[in-house]
């Protein structure tokens, strides 16, 4: 289809029916990336624009590298489902979404291929330099519904975005022994753990209860954050990872 992009890069229009207007008056403030989670992209692309599914996303990044755009960038494209970051719950109407193209942990999920990550890193910064978007609202699926999600997972180079100026990162601090709280456990420690996640921008309640909410989205930060361990254990690396990215936000500079 000779229809123009959005982007500046090599891409082709594959129109989904699944999208609606944005609120009215919400700016273009995240990227959520995603993994498709079928076994082809042929699947994916598919379910992505059919009316039927009610899901989609503004663009598909295949292995080889190619890029579709399924959802013009101004229409509230259907990825996010039920979501939270930083006290908005709207994640669809102020997103961009991305869905990468892999099988995920339930089809015999695999590392990412370096020219599928090369689309991605060029495509997210591309959306970044267009939207003025934030370092630290670059996301995964797994971080805004970590009840549900999983996406697009431990194996995803978090790393190679940040090489290239794209999300929040830092180096992971070495797993030790130092084991600090668990779910079951109560407590100032805990209510402290989830001060810090909720900070971050987790939906988690500050209760000083390690419930299963404050476990999965342990869990979710570490997939994303501390991908060699993902166990929802509070051990000192994760909690040295997660104070070292709380100081790399402005509001805590």
């Amino acid at each position: 289809m000779t229809v123009a992009t959005d982007t500046g890069l090599k891409a082709r229009v594959h129109p989904s029916p699944n999208h609606g207007p944005r609120k009215t008056g919400v700016p273009i403030d995240m990227v959520i990336l995603h993994y498709t989670g079928m076994k082809t992209a042929e699947d994916a692309l598919s379910r992505l624009c059919n009316p039927e599914a009610e899901v989609s996303a503004h663009y598909l990044v295949d292995e080889d590298g190619s890029i579709l755009q399924c959802v013009p960038e101004a229409r509230r494209a259907w990825h996010a489902g039920r979501s939270f970051w930083k006290g908005q719950r709207d994640i669809n109407s102020r997103s961009i979404g991305i869905e990468i193209v892999n099988p995920g942990h339930e089809n015999g999920y695999r590392p990412f291929p370096d020219r599928q990550i090369k689309a991605v890193v060029a495509l997210t910064k591309d959306i970044c330099h267009r939207h003025g978007i934030q370092p630290w609202m670059v996301l995964g699926h797994s971080d805004i519904a970590p009840d549900r999600k999983e996406d697009p997972g431990e194996l995803f180079p978090w790393d190679r975005l940040a090489q290239a100026g794209i999300g929040l990162y830092v180096q992971p601090f070495p797993i030790g022994s130092g084991l600090f709280m668990q779910a079951g456990e109560r407590g100032q420690p805990v209510e402290a753990v989830q001060s810090m996640l909720a900070l971050f921008g987790y939906d988690v309640a500050i209760s000083g209860e390690f419930d299963e909410k404050t476990r999965l989205c342990v869990k979710a930060f570490q997939r994303h954050f501390r991908p060699e361990k993902v166990d929802g254990v509070v051990d000192q690396s994760t909690i040295e990872t997660l104070n070292a990215l709380l100081r790399k936000l402005p509001s805590l500079t």
